[in-house]
C-alpha cells in the first residue's frame, strides 16, 4: 500500500451519489493529522472539507468544573453529542438528494490556545467528502458508540510505537510542555486513551501501515 492508493479510495468515495465521510483514527500521535493533510492535498480537485473530532474538546473551563481538566483528551472530556449531530448534519439531505444546507460551520481546535474554536471551519453544501479524524471514532462505549454509523468508512493509523511515542511527545514540546512535564502526560494521560483506542482496530475498513504514514511529509 502506498498513498496513492489511499488517495484513489478517498477520490471514489467522493465520486458517490451523495456526500461521504471519512474517518481517520488512530492512538494519539498515530499521524492522523499528517495523514489528512496529505489527503487534502492530493484530492484539491475533488471538493473535500475537513472537520476534525478536536473541535468538540471540552474547554478548561468546563473540564474545571467537573474536575478533568489533568484527564484532558480522555472520552469522557469531549462533547460527543455535539459531535454526532453535527456529522449527522453533515449527512442530511434534502427532497432532491443534496446537502440539506448551504453551509454548515464545524468547531476547530486552535493548539496554540489549547483551546476549542467554536464556528470556526466552514463546510460548504458543495463539498462531496469530509475528512473527520480523532482517537475514538471507533470505540462502542456510551455516546462514542453513535459515531461509527454516521461514516461512510474508518481508517485507522497504525505507525511503529517507538516512533509514536516520540511523535506526541515532541508535540506536547512543541505547543509548550517541559520535556519532562511532557514525558508525564502523555504515560498518565495519552497513552491509557491508547489503550482504548488499540482496542478498536479491528473495527476499521483499513489500516494504513507504519510504510505509508512515514513516508508522508511532517504536518507545519
Amino acid at each position: 500500500m502506498i498513498l496513492d492508493d489511499l488517495v484513489r479510495r478517498a477520490a471514489a468515495l467522493a465520486a458517490g451519489p451523495r456526500r461521504a465521510i471519512l474517518g481517520i483514527t488512530g492512538s494519539p500521535g498515530a499521524g492522523k493529522s499528517t495523514l489528512v493533510a496529505a489527503l487534502l492535498a492530493r484530492l484539491a480537485g475533488h471538493s473535500v472539507a475537513h472537520v476534525p473530532m478536536d473541535g468538540f474538546h471540552l474547554a478548561d473551563v468546563a473540564l474545571e468544573s467537573i474536575g478533568r481538566r489533568d484527564a484532558k483528551g480522555a472520552p469522557d472530556t469531549f462533547d460527543v453529542g455535539g459531535y454526532v449531530a453535527l456529522l449527522r448534519r453533515l449527512r442530511a439531505v434534502d427532497e432532491t438528494g443534496a446537502p440539506a444546507e448551504d453551509v454548515i460551520y464545524a468547531p476547530a481546535f486552535e493548539r496554540d490556545l489549547e483551546q476549542p474554536l467554536a464556528a470556526a471551519i466552514p463546510v460548504p453544501g458543495t463539498a462531496r467528502l469530509v475528512l473527520t479524524e480523532g482517537n475514538y471514532l471507533l470505540l462502542d462505549q456510551g455516546q462514542w458508540a453513535q459515531v461509527r454509523p454516521e461514516l461512510d468508512e474508518v481508517w485507522f493509523c497504525d505507525p511503529h510505537p517507538d516512533v509514536r511515542l516520540a511523535q506526541l511527545t515532541a508535540r506536547h514540546v512543541a505547543f509548550g510542555k517541559e520535556p519532562a512535564r511532557a514525558a508525564a502526560w502523555v504515560a498518565a494521560v495519552d497513552e491509557p486513551n491508547a489503550v482504548l483506542v488499540e482496542a478498536t482496530r479491528h473495527r476499521a475498513d483499513l489500516i494504513v501501515p507504519a510504510t505509508v504514514l512515514e513516508s508522508l511529509p511532517a504536518v507545519s
